[in-house]
């Protein structure tokens, strides 16, 4: 049983399984909810690698349900995965103890009708999923799964297996906990991609003071080389101090380097090349229209998904 499973698994990785052209039920439920199952473990683990493995998992325990005794199937689907993802959230707080220098989340090429849904794009920009990952996972769970989901307190109960009562209370604090952390605003992707603008034009001349003038006085740049790519391991907080840095490290590109904007996590952002290779993706959050947050990332690891478009869904 369990090599079928395995072989049913592969298929649905990407396409589903088999040469007939034909599906069977589960098959058919799983990938007609795939993105919004994906979309839910990103959310929870701010990794993709680490949510295809929690997809795989799910899938291994959906193909085994009775689907008759199943009421509603995206609610019994989120579930599985909410399960699946927390129990691997809690050992990757582990691994994140030992990461070399700042962990951020892995960015994704996202399509421009992500943007158009302006709360699945504020729910998975990089600025969010950093304050997300400050919740404790249930907190995150729950808070993820009613805010961005909109799945009902009975619902979330069951995934994250607590009473209706508690997740309440848990939804209250979370939701405290986001309000007080979180940008100011919800920021249009035009204002990001205006602020992004003034900010490559800076970069790319060499302007100090236009670096300066686009940066807020409490900016605060990560970078995330993962111990494999040389980055910055502690962040850097302050207007002056990100400008000359970046001003510093930019000078020394060459020729065959490049900055250009991408859709990233459903904004504006700018992808590093060099000799036409990924090396850098930065993201930024903007508060007031000044940019507040600069997130390079530069770890291999995490580029591999900047190839080809991620299909996000609520």
């Amino acid at each position: 049983m369990e090599s079928e499973h395995s072989e049913r698994t592969r298929g649905t990785a990407g396409q589903p399984a088999g040469g007939s052209g034909r599906t069977d039920p589960a098959t058919e439920v799983f990938v007609t909810h795939r993105n919004l199952l994906f979309t839910v473990a990103y959310e929870l683990l701010g990794s993709a690698a680490d949510a295809e493995d929690v997809l795989q998992e799910t899938w291994l325990r959906w193909a085994g349900v009775d689907l008759g005794a199943v009421r509603d199937q995206r609610a019994y689907l989120v579930r599985i995965t909410t399960r699946q993802a927390l129990s691997r959230l809690r050992t990757l707080g582990r691994r994140r103890e030992s990461y070399v220098g700042s962990w951020l989340p892995e960015p994704l090429l996202t399509a421009p009708d992500v943007a158009e849904d302006v709360e699945l794009a504020d729910s998975v920009s990089m600025a969010m999923l950093l304050v997300l990952e400050t919740l404790t996972p249930t907190e995150r769970a729950v808070f993820v799964l009613r805010e961005v989901f909109d799945l009902g307190y009975d619902e979330i109960a069951e995934a994250v297996d607590k009473s209706p009562a508690a997740v309440r209370q848990v939804a209250h604090r979370a939701r405290a906990h986001v309000a007080a952390r979180r940008p100011r605003g919800v920021v249009s992707p035009t204002e990001t991609r205006d602020a992004l603008d003034a900010f490559q034009r800076a970069a790319e001349t060499g302007d100090l003071q236009g670096l300066l003038d686009i940066l807020a006085p409490d900016v605060v740049l990560l970078g995330d080389g993962g111990g494999v790519k040389q980055a910055i391991l502690r962040p850097v907080t302050g207007a002056d101090k990100v400008a000359r840095l970046l001003a510093a490290g930019l000078g020394r590109l060459t020729a065959a380097a490049s900055l250009r904007p991408a859709q990233v996590n459903g904004y504006p952002a700018l992808v590093l090349r060099l000799d036409d290779v990924i090396d850098t993706v930065v993201a930024v959050r903007i508060d007031d229209g000044l940019i507040t947050g600069l997130y390079a990332v530069r770890n291999p690891e995490k580029l591999s998904r900047m190839d080809r478009e991620t299909t996000l869904r609520r």
